[in-house]
């Protein structure tokens, strides 16, 4: 059972903003890391495809390698956020998809006959998709899972900042991953905000809903 210290929707929407300078002191558990994830991954994917894939920087030597293909202007990030959460976009994700069905219908949550119906039904126009079209699902749909993590995050008390000002061509392979199969969505440093440069911190102005909507 989760146990959010702060469970104020409102708050945690609204009042969310990017922290780029966090305390050094502050550490986050692994436990407590696999508990957002977790509830981050709860985030809808398009077919329940679930192409995410979240890699977990927290150690001096991982931090290492991030800066090898960091972007300058994000170092106060990478210096003093308890963690940064990359998270990728898997176009692979559709060759679990049987045994993810398959696992449903040996739990007994769906019949054989359902579990054959969504197979059918979505499986191939993942196997068929181009790899262009694969990419573009799984940055989308981890897109989602992106921003859960981040509104998790203030749930459990930490602020976050996400970041994309890094050299995509290397991400995946300098973490460890295949580059063809994971593509790089974005970072997210996570932790305490360092009270000594929140003055500093610039609160971004937003447009107006008459700017960026309009209805039909």
């Amino acid at each position: 059972m989760s146990h959010f210290n702060n469970n104020n929707f409102e708050d945690v929407l609204l009042n969310r903003h990017s922290v780029r300078w966090f305390d050094t002191d502050v550490k986050i558990s692994r436990e407590e890391m696999k508990e957002m994830i977790s509830e981050a991954i709860t985030s809808p994917s398009a077919c329940n495809l679930q192409p995410w894939r979240f890699v977990i920087i927290d150690t001096p030597e991982g931090k290492e390698k991030l800066r090898s293909f960091f972007m300058k202007f994000n170092t106060p990030q990478l210096e003093t956020a308890s963690a940064i959460v990359f998270v990728f976009g898997d176009t692979q994700a559709y060759k679990s998809y049987r045994d993810l069905w398959n696992k449903a219908c040996e739990d007994g949550r769906i019949t054989p006959e359902k579990r054959d119906e969504v197979l059918r039904t979505f499986l191939p126009l993942y196997e068929a998709a181009s790899y262009d079209g694969l990419v573009h699902d799984a940055k989308t749909n981890s897109s989602l899972a992106a921003m859960q993590f981040m509104l998790v995050a203030r749930g459990h008390g930490y602020e976050t900042n996400a970041i994309q000002g890094y050299n995509a061509k290397v991400a995946a392979e300098t973490l460890g991953l295949d580059p063809k199969r994971f593509v790089p969505n974005m970072a997210i440093a996570i932790g305490k905000p360092d009270l000594n440069h929140v003055t500093n911190e610039v609160k971004s102005e937003r447009y107006f809903v008459d700017e960026v909507s309009q209805f039909l």
